[in-house]
């Protein structure tokens, strides 16, 4: 198969360009900068030029393709282009300008997903979009056929889980694939780096009440087999969960971080934390366990590398 991924260059991007190639699949990259661009070439995949802003070249290498995974986003307001982004800032308060980037961020990824999506229009071929279990509601385990949560800190990405159910009913093979909040392995920038970056400004790693609080977590090339199968075999409107541990505890991952460290671990209040981890926050705090029993039965998929804390009980994530 032919497969055309975005944000093939990224860290979970290079580990699903590898798995593709791994299992006979040609590959090819959605690349918007020339250093993007020489990394997919060093993966062995071609390279597609273009970007989420530009929806035409989206159109165009799902079009050219026998499958899509859909990887990219914008992550912040350093991805939305100049003009864009002063038009965002300025007038309003703080409040109205975190909704307003908030807002065009879910925009942005709901017409990438459109441009995408159409080109595959009444053809069955498979569109893998990625979205997160910190859409989900707090305090129970998540499973795959609940809704998302408005209430969740991840609810602005998962709100164009129902754009991907739409085209499913348009003769596109589209599934959804949730990961967890901790996407873990060599390499990684994303949450976890930042509680370990923060830990080490701050003199201290810090939990949120008695951080018993659950995140979800998963390897990426665990992750990166699941989009695979998911590509291969998923269904159309599927929802799939991208979890191998269900359930760890807030408090041993800041436990871990602070003994890596040779720092004090503390408990902090609300405001507190708010105050430490900024944006970060709601997530620290958020008790979002998940389960993946459904996907499991349903791909055949099982995750084999090290879990979370023995990811972090390594050298990888401390190497300064």
């Amino acid at each position: 198969m032919h497969v055309f991924v975005t944000g093939a260059s990224g860290f979970i991007g290079q580990a699903v360009v590898k798995e593709l190639i791994g299992a006979g699949h040609h590959v090819t990259g959605l690349a918007r900068s020339a250093d993007a661009a020489q990394s997919l070439t060093r993966l062995g995949a071609k390279v597609h030029a273009g970007s989420l802003h530009a929806p035409d070249t989206l159109r165009a290498g799902a079009a050219a393709a026998d499958g899509v995974i859909h990887l990219a986003f914008i992550h912040g307001p350093g991805d939305i282009p100049l003009g864009r982004r002063l038009g965002l800032i300025l007038g309003g308060s703080p409040r109205h300008i975190v909704n307003r980037f908030g807002a065009a961020i879910t925009a942005a990824d709901r017409r990438a997903i459109d441009a995408l999506a159409s080109a595959l229009e009444a053809s069955g071929r498979p569109l893998v979009t990625v979205f997160g279990t910190m859409g989900m509601e707090a305090g129970q385990t998540a499973k795959e056929e609940q809704e998302p949560d408005p209430r969740s800190p991840g609810w602005m990405r998962s709100q164009t889980e129902a754009a991907v159910k739409g085209w499913a009913a348009r003769g596109v093979r589209a599934t959804m694939v949730r990961l967890a909040p901790s996407v873990h392995g060599e390499g990684d920038h994303g949450l976890v780096p930042r509680l370990i970056a923060t830990a080490r400004k701050h003199k201290s790693s810090a939990y949120v009440g008695d951080g018993e609080n659950r995140w979800s977590a998963i390897h990426r090339l665990d992750a990166a087999r699941l989009l695979r199968l998911a590509l291969e075999e998923g269904q159309p409107g599927a929802r799939y969960h991208g979890v191998a541990d269900e359930g760890v505890p807030f408090r041993q991952i800041a436990e871990v971080i602070g003994r890596r460290l040779n720092l004090p671990t503390v408990s902090m209040t609300p405001g507190q934390a708010a105050r430490r981890f900024s944006w970060l926050a709601p997530f620290v705090a958020y008790d979002n366990p998940a389960s993946s029993d459904l996907t499991r039965e349903s791909l055949g998929w099982r995750p084999t590398h090290p879990g979370l804390l023995s990811d972090l009980g390594g050298e990888a994530y401390f190497r300064i």
